[in-house]
């Protein structure tokens, strides 16, 4: 595996996106790559590991001078316009020729944009510095003056980096830690999230913002893309993945249906249903209603004697309950009733045997 630092580009404009939300980006369109390697630098022959690479672009660069045309003759690589070093960190060798594109930096991924900033000629503290200013009226004669300069007897001299007027802008500036949006490998774009110092249509450098943890080790790189033309043995081990995740699945499941069955009663393990426990119940329920169907049918067989039998004891119920109703006077009257009808059957039982006689 053959992980470059960056690679150069160039700076095409500045547009805007939306995410997901709605919101608006604004993103920088980089055309990177690709790049090819014309020089491998080794600790043994220059004393540091780098690889040269070199910036195609889409006209050739007609006239070079003698030294870059031998240079390149002895790559076998046409003249470029643009060359950088850059570290690399791999496990393979790296021969001269090879090209690398913008499909090494991923969406989401931090990188560090190394551009010159735009040239604005000579300006003075306010415009360079942000000076505030002096007075305007009152014959002030201070507007827009830096002011003393100088440190008195010591050092007797002005400081180096004193904040003066002077050249503004046309400078290297680097800008870290941008996040790249999109990367677009047909075309070898690259959108990346921020401003990107530089005018239009000027040169970049595009570097990746972990690779020095990379190569200290501290952080793994990402793994290599597999050729389209995989191996026999490649395709039995990628075949062979989804069996091992089915075998590991299936332990799963077989303690799912463990949990779902119930202790073992007389060597037998029931299993818990919902619909088994539903039939009881519906069960249960026939029983329980079957015997008051036979009663009130036996009811509805009955003869109607039962019911005539039936009756009389209802009445003397009635008459009970009337005779309790009853107040005390009217039972007086019906017992001296009876009393009259008895005297007059006993006054008769006398006068038959005086006519006898």
């Amino acid at each position: 595996m053959i992980m470059v630092e960056g690679l150069i580009g160039r700076k095409i404009g500045m547009t805007q996106k939306f995410d997901e939300v709605g919101n608006v980006i604004p993103v920088t369109v980089l055309k990177v790559g690709p790049c090819t390697v014309i020089q491998k630098k080794t600790e043994e022959k220059d004393g540091y590991a780098a690889i040269q690479l070199g910036f195609n672009e889409e006209k050739e660069l007609r006239k070079p001078n003698k030294p870059w045309a031998g240079h390149f003759k002895k790559a076998d690589i046409p003249p470029v316009k643009i060359v950088r070093e850059f570290r690399y960190f791999d496990q393979n060798d790296i021969e001269e020729g090879s090209q690398f594109s913008v499909d090494m930096f991923d969406t989401g991924e931090k990188i560090h944009i190394i551009g010159m900033s735009k040239g604005k000629g000579f300006a003075g503290v306010i415009k360079r510095w942000g000076f505030h200013g002096g007075k305007g009226s009152h014959g002030s004669m201070f507007h827009r003056r830096p002011g003393s300069v100088g440190a008195s007897a010591t050092p007797s001299r002005v400081v180096k980096g004193k904040k003066m007027p002077g050249q503004m802008g046309n400078e290297q500036v680097t800008v870290k830690n941008l996040i790249v949006i999109e990367s677009d490998k047909e075309n070898n774009l690259l959108i990346v999230k921020g401003s990107v110092p530089g005018s239009n249509q000027g040169y970049v450098v595009v570097k990746r913002a972990d690779f020095n943890e990379i190569l200290s080790g501290a952080k793994k790189p990402k793994d290599p893309v597999k050729p389209a033309d995989a191996s026999p043995q490649d395709v039995s081990q990628e075949e062979s993945k989804p069996e091992k995740q089915a075998e590991a699945a299936q332990p799963q499941e077989t303690e799912k249906a463990d949990k779902d069955v119930k202790p073992v009663e007389k060597g037998k393990a029931v299993k818990e249903d919902k619909t088994a426990d539903h039939l009881q119940e519906t069960e249960k329920t026939e029983k329980a209603s079957e015997p008051a169907g036979e009663e009130m049918a036996a009811k509805e067989d009955k003869p109607a004697e039962a019911s005539d039998k039936s009756e009389p004891e209802e009445t003397k119920k009635e008459e009970k309950e009337e005779k309790t109703a009853k107040p005390e006077d009217s039972v007086k009257k019906e017992q001296k009733e009876k009393k009259k009808d008895k005297e007059p059957a006993e006054t008769k039982e006398q006068a038959e045997p005086n006519k006898k006689e």
